[in-house]
């Protein structure tokens, strides 16, 4: 399937996606807020520059679009039919990159927790990952890399 947009119309929408303050990265740092968690936004001292990092707990937390970072099983996780070679290995070096992201953290001592766009859709899953979350972090654990 070929590409509706002209490259001049595709080059705008494209450069309008965020890499910080998303949507999903907005209301999960509100509602974790809100829960009395105090947190650092895009720390550029860590490894792969986490989206929210709780330096009291030593804890990273990596908020993924389903759709760029691959997130296996997700509706969103969709590959464009135009360019496929090109889209896969994007998506390969995305996916590369945040393995050696969270292995440098790990390595470092934290802990890394990874939450999907997919999973904050909606008012109720947030509240659900932001309480799954918040109990993962007032848990006594290792470092090492879980999913909310």
């Amino acid at each position: 399937m070929a590409d509706f947009l002209t490259p001049a119309q595709r080059s705008e929408r494209m450069s309008r996606i965020k890499s910080r303050d998303t949507k999903p990265e907005l209301v999960l740092r509100s509602a974790m807020h809100r829960k009395g968690f105090r947190f650092r936004v895009n720390d550029t001292r860590l490894p792969g520059k986490p989206d929210i990092v709780f330096p009291k707990y030593r804890a990273a937390v990596f908020v993924h679009g389903c759709f760029w970072h691959r997130h296996p099983g997700c509706s969103i996780a969709t590959t464009p039919k135009s360019n496929t070679a090109f889209w896969m290995e994007k998506f390969d070096r995305n996916v590369a990159r945040d393995a050696r992201s969270r292995e440098a953290l790990e390595a470092s001592g934290w802990r890394v927790f990874t939450v999907w766009e997919c999973d904050l859709k909606s008012s109720a899953k947030i509240a659900e990952a932001a309480a799954r979350l918040a109990e993962q972090l007032l848990a006594s654990r290792p470092t090492g890399h879980a999913e909310v």
